[in-house]
């Protein structure tokens, strides 16, 4: 019964939505040429309407698991179900699992004492009880605590004339330890799990786009609150936009890496101080071909993951947060946070969200390398056309040595005929 109602718990909290808008409409399916030919006010309303997002900005998965049938998968990894579940769903079962089975093992020792006949010589010296002073089911309910908690007051205690006392004493006690191990286990795990750690690492509340080293770049900052440092830090990103293949294929939220240093080793970071995360746009990102009048129109969302282990338990530990394209400024860098001090840096986390605006080109990553190209072509005709000649010359040069050989080569041996003669 626990463990179902465990489910059906898990269950409802799973379906909880994550919603901006306290209202959401279901429009119908619809084919394409009946959503071309809807009314323009329609059309209007649905391109007002606020983008949902996939992650929000305190890293909770905005989605909802509907009409889960196989609800036994729930039952077969129970200690991860009670872990997942809600901190005062997960105490109300602690206390009815403990209860309920001082409960259920309280009763059989009122019914062996029944059985026995054990209520119908209370107070005779002369009989042998399975249980001393044990006279009810109250009783009978507090020597279970006792004997499942290993407490022992010594008030109540089990006779050697009782050798169903005796099997049901070893049941309980190996029952008992099995509880503890389980539901301890259980709580400890709740309570040392790192998802509050995760609530110090920060994010900035807007990515931008500007120029650096002469390349166009996506960039956010992130940064950590604690002075104990996330060992082994490393970052990624994944581009959530619907997308349709070249077959037709229609793949809603699809899910592309957005490269912010793998290859290079950037992603892996020393989180000490706040860093700048940055992902050059070139022929391999998916902004190539995005330009500024073009970025408010596109419906995408960059998701960021920041991983690492905590330093105080050796638990891995993992942030979250989004950006949408309102959230996304072109032409913009983040404020220095950082400065030196007298024998120390100090980080201002004052400035960490501000930006300042900055001179950037409005033209994609694609349009700057194409008007960069077109701008080196003149030179590179230029300078072809100079080796070009330089190799003419060249060559005119070694004729005219050629010719001159032959000329000196030709006098001396009309001097040598002369002699001869």
């Amino acid at each position: 019964f626990l463990f179902l109602m465990a489910a059906n718990v898990l269950e409802e909290d799973s379906m909880e939505q994550d919603i901006e808008s306290p209202v959401t409409i279901h429009q119908p399916k619809l084919p394409k040429q009946a959503r071309e030919d809807l009314p323009k006010n329609i059309n209007k309303e649905c391109a007002k309407r606020k983008i949902q997002r996939y992650v929000r900005k305190d890293g909770k998965c905005n989605v909802h698991h509907g009409n889960v049938r196989e609800t036994y998968r729930y039952l077969t990894d129970i200690f991860t179900t009670l872990v997942d579940l809600k901190w005062r769903f997960n105490l109300l079962i602690f206390v009815m699992v403990y209860t309920v089975t001082w409960l259920f093992f309280g009763m059989i020792w009122w019914l062996i004492a029944y059985l026995r006949g054990d209520m119908d010589h209370i107070g005779d010296s002369t009989w042998t009880p399975c249980v001393s002073n044990l006279n009810g089911f109250v009783s009978a309910f507090l020597f279970s605590i006792e004997t499942e908690t290993t407490i022992g007051y010594g008030y109540r205690v089990i006779t050697d004339k009782c050798p169903e006392g005796i099997i049901l004493l070893l049941v309980q006690s190996v029952l008992g330890s099995i509880v503890n191990a389980f539901m301890v286990g259980c709580m400890f795990v709740k309570i040392s799990q790192p998802k509050k750690r995760a609530e110090t690492l920060v994010f900035s509340t807007n990515a931008v786009i500007s120029m650096r080293d002469g390349k166009l770049c996506l960039m956010f900052r992130v940064g950590d609150l604690r002075n104990s440092h996330i060992v082994e830090a490393s970052i990624r990103a994944k581009l959530i936009k619907s997308k349709q293949t070249k077959e037709g294929e229609f793949i809603p939220l699809n899910q592309t890496d957005i490269n912010v240093g793998y290859y290079t080793g950037d992603d892996r970071l020393f989180l000490v101080s706040p860093l700048i995360i940055s992902h050059e746009i070139n022929q391999q990102s998916p902004f190539w071909e995005i330009s500024k009048a073009q970025l408010p129109k596109e419906e995408l969302e960059i998701v960021v993951i920041l991983e690492g282990m905590v330093e105080a338990t050796g638990m891995t530990c993992q942030a979250r947060s989004s950006y949408i394209t309102s959230e996304i400024l072109w032409g913009y860098r983040f404020t220095p946070v950082l400065t030196l001090e007298d024998g120390f840096y100090e980080v201002d986390y004052n400035s960490f969200h501000e930006t300042y605006e900055t001179n950037t080109p409005v033209y994609s990553a694609k349009e700057l390398a194409e008007m960069a190209s077109r701008a080196e072509l003149p030179l590179t005709w230029s300078v072809s056309s100079k080796l070009d000649q330089h190799a003419e010359l060249e060559t005119e040069d070694e004729e005219k040595n050629q010719e001159d050989q032959n000329e000196r080569n030709g006098d001396v041996a009309n001097l040598e005929n002369e002699s001869k003669v």
